[in-house]
Formats: C-alpha cells, sequence, structure tokens
C-alpha cells in the first residue's frame, strides 16, 4: 500500500493542540460526501461505536470503494481519514495493510474508550469486506 497517504495525514497534523487537531477533524468530516439515506441501514451500520456509524462498499475494477458516514462530526472526520487511506485499493493491499497515521497523529490515545472500540470495529469491518472480497478473486 502506497504509504504516502499516511505520512501526509501525519504531516497535517504534526504539531498540533489536540483542540486544533480536534478542529481539523471536523474540516475533513465536512469534506466527506454524506451517505444517500437509502444505505444508512442496520445491515450497513457498525456496531460498537458510540455514534451512528454506516459503511458501504463495493468492488470498482477490482479496487475496494468504501462509503462511510456517521452522525459525529469527530467520528465523520476520523473515517474520512480511514477511507483516505483505504479507499480505491485491491483486497489483499488493505488486508496488508497497516494503518500506523492512527498511533502517529495521537488518535487511539485521544479518543475516549467508546471512541476508540468504535474506531476498531470501522477498521475490522473493512477488513473483513477485504478479506470476503479478496477471497472471491482466489
Amino acid at each position: 500500500m502506497n504509504d504516502a497517504i499516511q505520512d501526509e495525514i501525519i504531516k497535517e497534523f504534526d504539531g498540533l493542540e489536540w483542540f486544533d487537531k480536534y478542529g481539523l477533524l471536523i474540516s475533513f468530516a465536512k469534506e466527506l460526501e454524506p451517505m444517500d439515506e437509502e444505505f444508512k441501514t442496520e445491515d450497513n451500520s457498525i456496531s460498537g461505536c458510540q455514534s451512528k456509524v454506516w459503511i458501504r462498499s463495493y468492488n470498482k475494477d477490482g479496487k475496494l470503494i468504501f462509503d462511510l458516514d456517521s452522525d459525529a462530526m469527530i467520528t465523520k472526520g476520523i473515517i474520512a481519514l480511514v477511507a483516505k487511506v483505504v479507499n480505491n485499493r485491491a483486497p489483499q493491499e488493505i488486508l496488508n495493510a497497516d494503518l500506523y497515521f492512527i498511533d502517529k497523529i495521537g488518535l487511539k490515545s485521544n479518543l475516549s474508550p467508546a471512541r476508540s472500540n468504535g474506531l476498531e470495529s470501522i477498521i475490522s469491518r473493512i477488513k473483513e469486506v477485504a478479506e470476503k472480497e479478496a477471497s472471491q478473486i482466489n
């Protein structure tokens, strides 16, 4: 996986205080396309998150596209970052990905336990989708 996107994210957050990091997360949230209401279903929701989070995926020419949304701006900003890193990647790339930017920008250490667990649930769902898609290729 091309780590340039993760390195770019790290650079954007580097040196910011947490108040400013939250502001940056909110700006990423505003850039994320809202999910159509018809896709905000129970099947697309992620349990284990403090906020409501929905994830939808599809395969486009062998690359996975994830459509993510949340009803909370901070969470939406976090999933926008995750989407930047994993979107348009082959399933195997996603399975092998080390999402190191999460630790490097201090997300896990500065999130509430509930939000941190939610982030883990989101990443787990993305990896599950990638695993399912990879098994269909092989």
